[in-house]
C-alpha cells in the first residue's frame, strides 16, 4: 500500500541496519529450518538471505529489514521474499525506503506480485519456498507476514499442501494483516460510507487514495481485501478451510488510532475502529474467523501503527510501527520459539471472543 501512503517530501534516512549484515554464528537451528518474511501489499521487497542483503539504503526494505536484523541476531536463518508492485522482478527503489545492489535477482515467477490477486501471489510464493528447497536445502519453515503478506502465505500453504511440496510450514506469525479485510478496500469497492472515518482525516485520505488505487489497478489485491471478497459461507477465507488445521498461528495487531484519540464521540464502527491506519483490529485478529479456517490462534494487540509509512505519515517515530517496534520484534521471537509446542498449549489467548 505504498502509493496510498508515500510522502511528497523525500526523507533522509540514517540507519545502522542497512548493507549486508551477518547475524549470531551460533545458530539456535540447523539452516534447513528456515524464517521467511513475507511483506504485504503495494510492498517491493528484494530477496536476501542469512547472510546476504542489500548493500545500500535500508537492508531487505522498509517492511522486511528491522524484523530480518532482529531474527538474525536471534541466530536464525532468515530469508525475506522477494515482491514488486507489479509484475516483474524486483529492481532497485529510490525515494522512501530505498535499496540497492541486492542479493541474486530471482525471476518474477517466484516474486510475489503485490498489486496482484491473493491466490496468484500464493503460487508464486510456494514456487520461492520449493526454490529455497532446492538451491537452499530447507526444509522447514516459520512465516513471519506483514498485511496482506498473511494472506499470501496462506494461500501459498494451500498450494504447498495440496502440490505435496517437500517444504513444511511450522507457523504463521501476522503483523496487520486484514484477515477480515480493509475498512480502506471497504470504501473503494462502495461497501462503507466516507462517514465511518468520523471526520478524521488520515483515515478519509487512504481511503480516498485507496480507491483511486482500485480504478487504477481494476483487479487484484486492492478489489480482494474486503469483507464481500473475503467473508460469508462462500467466501476466501472459508475456501482455506483445513488449511491451517496442524499449524499454530500468532496474530498481532495495532491500535494506534481511535476515535477517542481522534476527538470522537465512542460511536464507532469495529470494522474501522480501532485501527492501525490501514487495519482495524478485529480485523488483525481476526474476530470473526472461524475456527475451521483458524484452529489454533493466539493474539497480541500493540498500540502501534501498520508500516513505518503510516508512522512517518502520523509525524511518529518508526519504533511506534508493528515492523519496527521491539516489543512485537520479541514477540514474533516468541512465536517462532514456541511453535513446536503451541498446539498444545492454549488456544484463543489474548483474542477478542
Amino acid at each position: 500500500m505504498r502509493r496510498i501512503l508515500a510522502l511528497a517530501a523525500a526523507v533522509t534516512m540514517v540507519f545502522g541496519l542497512a548493507g549486508c549484515d551477518s547475524g549470531s554464528s551460533d545458530q539456535k537451528r540447523p539452516a534447513s529450518v528456515a524464517v521467511v518474511i513475507v511483506s504485504g501489499g503495494d510492498a517491493t521487497s528484494p530477496f536476501t538471505t542469512p547472510d546476504q542483503a542489500c548493500a545500500t539504503g535500508l537492508a531487505a526494505g522498509n517492511t522486511d529489514t528491522a524484523l530480518r536484523e532482529y531474527l538474525l541476531g536471534k541466530g536464525y536463518a532468515v530469508y525475506t521474499s522477494p515482491a514488486i508492485a507489479g509484475r516483474g522482478q524486483v529492481v532497485d527503489q529510490t525515494g522512501f525506503g530505498p535499496f540497492g545492489v541486492c542479493p541474486v535477482t530471482l525471476p518474477e515467477n517466484m516474486t510475489v506480485n503485490s498489486t496482484g490477486s491473493i491466490d496468484t501471489a500464493g503460487e508464486h510464493l510456494a514456487r520461492f519456498l520449493n526454490w529455497l528447497h532446492t538451491d537452499k536445502g530447507v526444509t522447514d519453515v516459520d512465516f513471519v507476514a506483514h498485511s496482506m503478506g498473511g494472506l499470501y502465505s496462506r494461500a501459498a500453504i494451500r498450494v504447498l499442501t495440496s502440490t505435496n511440496a517437500p517444504v513444511k510450514v511450522r507457523s504463521l506469525t501476522t503483523l496487520g494483516t486484514p484477515w477480515q479485510g480493509s475498512y480502506l478496500s471497504d470504501y473503494g469497492n462502495g461497501l462503507m460510507p466516507l462517514t465511518e472515518c468520523l471526520g478524521d482525516k488520515l483515515c478519509e485520505s487512504a481511503m480516498k487514495a485507496f480507491s483511486d488505487e482500485i480504478k487504477r489497478t481494476v483487479a487484484g489485491s486492492g478489489r480482494e481485501v474486503n469483507q464481500a471478497f473475503l467473508m460469508g459461507k462462500d467466501g476466501w477465507n472459508e475456501f482455506q478451510s483445513g488449511v491451517l488445521d496442524k499449524i499454530p498461528v500468532v496474530l498481532i495487531g495495532g491500535k494506534r488510532f481511535s476515535p477517542e484519540k481522534t476527538g470522537g464521540d465512542g460511536k464507532v464502527n469495529p470494522a474501522v475502529w480501532p485501527n492501525d491506519g490501514l487495519v482495524a483490529l478485529q480485523s488483525a485478529l481476526a474476530k470473526d474467523i472461524s475456527d475451521p479456517v483458524l484452529p489454533h490462534r493466539r493474539c497480541y494487540t500493540f498500540d502501534d501503527t501498520h508500516s513505518i509509512y503510516v508512522s512517518n505519515l502520523a509525524g511518529l517515530d518508526w519504533k511506534t510501527a508493528l515492523t519496527w517496534d521491539p516489543q512485537v520484534l520479541d514477540t514474533v521471537h516468541q512465536a517462532i520459539e514456541n511453535a513446536p509446542k503451541a498446539l498444545e498449549g492454549p488456544n484463543r489467548e489474548g483474542c477478542p471472543s
